[in-house]
């Protein structure tokens, strides 16, 4: 028996930079690149341009990812608001999604959680996050051993600063008190960007200093969190491929 091709959505709530359409070809790119396998099927939805898979197709994905964005998850424009009911039913039907940044902020929103702006402020470079040991279950998407500490790339001004009973805390920081949490077995949120690399973060502080807004110092010091650190890149991916996929392996 042949297994079918496994079919997942990206929902992307940003615009495609110079360098990475350049360079990548489009976010699209560098998330199925990140999260994707050869045998898979990836659609991309373009939500912060209204584009969004019709209710009925819904079943026909295995699971989804919804990226960040330069617009707030608290918002009320046309396409959040959208983009914040199409995940009360992916709820319902208890699909698999992982929302990155914004994607986090969106889901923590549906499920009664409180989303702001960050109350220590813009956060953005690279952080170590503290894993919650006792919420995190080995031999599911993490594996059979839990990390204490993982380093993510940060790049954010609002975050979640009140989950629901419903979630579980997964990850905090000194910087943000909600860095990673779940909703049953089938919401994954990542305030960090476990798909962003150097390249792409000095790319986007670059552009948000040249708007004017974010000092040089401040651009200066988050480039330096990279310096002599590495994202962990590579555990980042095995716990979201496990989670999407549904599948507990040795990470």
């Amino acid at each position: 028996m042949v297994n079918e091709q496994k079919r997942f959505a990206l929902f992307l709530a940003t615009g495609d930079s110079t360098l990475v359409k350049k360079t990548y070809g489009g976010y699209f790119n560098v998330f199925v690149s990140t999260f994707g396998e050869e045998d898979e099927k990836w659609d991309l939805f373009r939500v912060i341009d209204g584009e969004f898979p019709d209710d009925k197709d819904l079943d026909k994905y295995d699971g989804f990812v919804i990226s960040g964005s330069l617009h707030d998850a608290f918002g009320d424009d046309d396409w959040i608001v959208k983009l914040c009911s199409l995940c009360q039913k992916l709820d319902d039907m208890k699909k698999k999604v992982l929302g990155i940044c914004f994607g986090h902020q969106i889901l923590c929103r549906i499920k009664g959680g409180k989303v702001g702006r960050a109350s220590r402020g813009v956060d953005m470079g690279l952080r170590t996050i503290t894993m919650v040991q006792d919420a995190v279950k080995p031999g599911g998407y993490f594996g059979s051993e839990i990390p204490k500490s993982l380093a993510i790339i940060k790049c954010h001004q609002d975050e979640v600063f009140e989950l629901p009973e419903s979630a579980t805390l997964l990850a905090y920081s000194d910087k943000c008190n909600v860095e990673m949490c779940s909703f049953g077995d089938h919401f994954l949120c990542i305030q960090g960007h476990p798909e962003y690399n150097k390249e792409i973060l000095f790319e986007i502080i670059d552009r948000v200093v040249n708007m004017k807004l974010m000092e040089q110092d401040f651009a200066d010091k988050a480039k330096g969190t990279m310096e002599s650190a590495e994202p962990d890149r590579e555990k980042w991916q095995t716990i979201c491929k496990n989670f999407l996929e549904g599948r507990s392996e040795q990470v």
